[in-house]
């Protein structure tokens, strides 16, 4: 497959790329500027695009089979996450190419029938992690409402880190994911091996899912 990866040189883009490049996928990473060209594996494309512009980012799709999103914004700046998705999910409107924006957990909710997400439960997030957690919820309602492109939400658990790579864990599709001890955590390496799994696959097109251990 060809992957368009926009967000390449972050923490889950960079090893989405890398992940996608060891299954033989042909991969063309988005950056900002010419400094982010250091930061891909040798066997990725580079490619500078304005994100922000839907007609740059459908000039960049054109010509792949897929794209994944893996947008972040700096502290301060949380909610400019959703106008940067809408600009990637006009983008794949535009091309038709199918979408995976790579979200939060806000949305989950909370097992053992609690009545709560994990961003309404009062009691589970930090404070500084709101804003964010605000962010990803208006970011996954507005993949809902996209009625003009494929796309696919995909939550990571409550707990989202470096750490090694795997291969196993689960998927869910809107209930926080809690091993027998009751914690929701997955490894960045194998959230990147779910993204492209699911790019392979296309199991829940137009809908989200979650991985968790």
């Amino acid at each position: 497959m060809k992957i368009i990866v926009f967000g390449a040189t972050g923490s889950v883009g960079s090893r989405v790329a890398t992940e996608a490049v060891t299954r033989g996928h042909d991969v063309t990473a988005v950056v900002r500027n010419e400094a982010g060209f250091a930061k891909l594996p040798e066997t990725v494309t580079g490619l500078i695009s304005n994100v922000s512009d839907p007609t740059a980012v459908a000039k960049a799709m054109a010509g792949h089979d897929l794209a994944i999103s893996s947008l972040r914004t700096p502290r301060g700046h949380e909610g400019d996450v959703v106008s940067l998705t809408q600009s990637i999910l006009k983008g794949a409107s535009i091309t038709d190419v199918r979408v995976i924006i790579v979200g939060g957990a806000a949305r989950l909710r909370l097992p053992n029938g609690s009545p709560h997400t994990v961003l309404s439960d009062p009691d589970f997030l930090p404070e500084s992690i709101v804003p964010t957690a605000r962010a990803s919820l208006a970011q996954a309602e507005l993949c809902i409402n996209t009625v003009d492109a494929d796309w696919t939400y995909a939550s990571p658990s409550a707990l989202l880190q470096p750490g090694v790579r795997r291969g196993e864990f689960r998927t869910g599709t809107d209930t926080l994911l809690v091993d027998a001890n009751g914690n929701s955590e997955i490894s960045m390496e194998d959230f990147a091996v779910a993204l492209v799994d699911e790019a392979q696959s296309a199991q829940f097109i137009r809908t989200s899912f979650t991985v968790g251990y």
